[in-house]
């Protein structure tokens, strides 16, 4: 085996909805203020007894379902977030005894939003390098436990979910290579800091970074995987917003790919966002098995890390 490659995703959204004309209620805002400044309409939200690991939980029960696994095939456990309350055990501990997998490798990634294509790099170069026979890949976060919910400049961008993807060994690579950095001297523009802990961010510091910045960033990546921007059949960028997603999305030139705009339904649900939106486009038939995908995810650390699959 000379590569990897996803072999199936799932997703997870807790059943609270919350729109715009309830946050309107609880903050001086409105729901055409939030739509013509972020485009998100809703977002979901989790209760008090449904912690991240639950929500990880969740996705990866149904990738592996999908992929027609059992728990003991499993020997890599990545959860990708940035609300973890416990420093221990991790997230992907935890996520294991949830499932019921015996003894693998449970590892926590802490890169934000750009938190599940670093880990599912990770994923990728363990399988190819032999150590690691099958992984469960996971972007989970609950960011209304870190969310003021008396600031409006925050809280209506933020939403709670997980997405999860299986990957394993392939004859050929359809994961391609990662390109992936920071710019660590800038990482104050994007936190999750204090006691107890809020997101805040530097909105136009981050806007103009994401929309000057990452769209040559995003065509290197393609690069990378020997394809030009228009041979891309789907885009999924991280969810942050409307205003962000778009512009990049146009910058970069994939002229034929379906976008993928969940943020408009799920909020901004950080490391959750990528594989989230791409299991929904997966499940609606929007993308098909085989087609190239490009996956870039930014934000908190300034961060960013983004690489071409081929869609399971």
């Amino acid at each position: 085996m000379n590569g990897s490659r996803i072999a199936a995703v799932g997703h997870y959204q807790p059943a609270k909805v919350l729109t715009n004309e309830e946050l309107a209620g609880m903050v001086d805002t409105s729901d055409e203020w939030i739509t013509s400044r972020v485009g998100i309409r809703t977002r979901h939200i989790a209760g008090p007894d449904e912690p991240v690991d639950e929500l990880a939980a969740h996705a990866a029960a149904k990738a592996l379902a999908a992929a027609g696994l059992a728990p003991g095939d499993i020997d890599l456990v990545l959860v990708a977030t940035s609300t973890a309350i416990d420093r221990s055990p991790n997230m992907a501990a935890r996520v294991a005894a949830r499932l019921g997998i015996p003894s693998p490798a449970a590892m926590d990634v802490n890169v934000v939003c750009a938190g599940f294509t670093h880990a599912l790099a990770t994923a990728d170069h363990a399988v190819r390098a032999g150590a690691a026979t099958r992984a469960l890949v996971i972007g989970a976060d609950k960011m209304s436990d870190v969310t003021d919910w008396s600031d409006r400049t925050t809280c209506v961008l933020v939403g709670d979910g997980a997405g999860a993807a299986v990957v394993e060994a392939s004859e050929e690579a359809r994961i391609g290579p990662v390109l992936w950095g920071s710019v660590p001297e800038m990482g104050h523009a994007v936190r999750i800091e204090g006691q107890p802990a809020r997101f805040a961010q530097e909105g136009q510091s981050v806007y103009r970074w994401a929309t000057t910045q990452l769209p040559a960033i995003a065509r290197r990546a393609c690069e990378r995987a020997g394809l030009a921007p228009e041979d891309l059949a789907g885009v999924v960028l991280h969810q942050a917003n409307l205003r962000i997603i778009e512009p990049l999305a146009l910058k970069l030139g994939a002229v034929n790919a379906v976008v993928a705009r969940d943020v408009s339904e799920s909020g901004n649900t950080s490391a959750a966002s990528i594989p989230l939106a791409l299991s929904k486009l997966v499940e609606q038939g929007r993308i098909s098995t085989g087609d190239p995908v490009l996956l870039f995810g930014f934000g908190g650390n300034l961060s960013y890390a983004g690489q071409v699959v081929r869609c399971p």
